[in-house]
């Protein structure tokens, strides 16, 4: 059947498609797809503090998968947002902020009930749109690209767009289609976004479901894939293959693009965590040579690598020190060349020059 560009497509049929997916080129791929998630699932765990994991690599996907949608800023900006107090934050890091918070929300929401529903998926768009807003109900939706052309219709109606979702659903939560979990990856962040069940997120909501799957399928334990950065690099492609599925149904091209996706981002992340973690071994060792035995100590090492920007009260916070100990502590390592102060509005942060520099790269 044709599809019409400009008529909204409620005949999106269910998954899975009506073809063999698992042609013997996708399978060659899942095999390395799965060799370096399984890879980067044991580097991870090697980590002795996996919060130095979670704000630093979380704080990168939120910043690229907001890039993708033009919500755009900086490195620095965003680590100092989430690390000060101060109120006057730009829009843009505002946004990559929530970003976070949706992410985080996803994670522990699985970890405590393990299942995809759409009043999660609707949970996670009010995050980061800050919105009461739910599954869109105005009629008149249209995809369109760089010069305005209507590219794509996605279906119309609550009612449809709830059935729609209902059977994303069930096809997740479905283990006897013996369907591969990174094939079905594929398959669901496709139909997430040509269902498009949001007026706005819908991206950034997508993108955060293909990590929460992986946690949900325990390929990962911790939300660390960096998709998003894959899809910037490879942004046209990205968006012609999504509708080369709609179209033509040429779902091959597409399920291995989202497998290249995973491939190099396990392995780019990879390196980045074992450049973090050598980092840490390298400040660990300094510190206990030029430091007093009195100031040094793991614990105080392991929480200014938890992010990039320390201060005062996260010392005091964690129970390393009282107030002005905690004060001395930064001062000590900022005179070593570790910390690098900044005053941001009325405090004082300090920037672990090592960490912000492996994140920037």
């Amino acid at each position: 059947m044709e599809i019409d560009r400009n008529t909204p497509y409620n005949q999106l049929p269910p998954l899975p498609p009506n073809i063999d997916i698992e042609s013997k080129k996708v399978l060659k791929k899942v095999t390395s797809s799965h060799r370096q998630l399984a890879e980067l699932k044991g580097i991870a765990n090697t980590i002795p503090n996996q919060t130095i994991l979670i704000n630093s690599i979380i704080l990168q996907e939120a910043r690229s998968s907001s890039e993708i949608e033009n919500v755009i800023t900086t490195n620095d900006k965003l680590y100092q947002a989430f690390s000060s107090s101060q109120r006057n934050i730009d829009p843009q890091t505002k946004e990559v902020l929530r970003y976070r918070q949706a992410l985080w929300t996803g994670y522990n929401r699985l970890k405590k009930r393990r299942m995809f529903s759409t009043n999660l998926c609707v949970e996670l768009f009010q995050i980061i749109k800050q919105t009461n807003e739910g599954i869109r109900t105005a009629p008149g939706t249209r995809i369109a690209d760089g010069r305005g052309r209507i590219v794509y219709s996605p279906p119309e109606g609550e009612r449809v767009i709830r059935d729609k979702l209902e059977d994303l659903e069930k096809f997740i939560h479905n283990d006897d289609d013996k369907i591969d979990p990174l094939v079905k990856l594929a398959l669901i962040h496709y139909q997430f976004e040509a269902i498009h069940p949001f007026t706005d997120g819908n991206g950034r909501t997508g993108r955060m479901m293909n990590v929460l799957y992986l946690v949900y399928k325990k390929l990962l334990d911790l939300p660390i894939l960096y998709l998003s950065q894959y899809i910037i690099e490879h942004k046209l492609e990205y968006y012609r293959l999504l509708r080369s599925v709609t179209y033509d149904k040429e779902w091959e091209s597409w399920i291995i693009y989202m497998l290249d996706a995973i491939e190099k981002t396990s392995n780019n992340t990879k390196e980045k965590i074992t450049r973090i973690r050598d980092q840490f071994n390298k400040t660990l060792e300094k510190t206990r040579k030029e430091l007093p035995s009195h100031v040094y100590s793991k614990e105080l090492i392991e929480l200014i690598f938890e992010q990039p920007y320390c201060k005062i009260q996260f010392i005091v916070d964690k129970g390393i020190a009282k107030r002005q100990t905690a004060g001395v502590y930064l001062n000590e390592l900022e005179r070593i060349g570790i910390l690098k102060k900044k005053k941001v509005g009325k405090e004082n942060l300090f920037l672990n020059k090592r960490l912000f520099e492996v994140l920037k790269n």
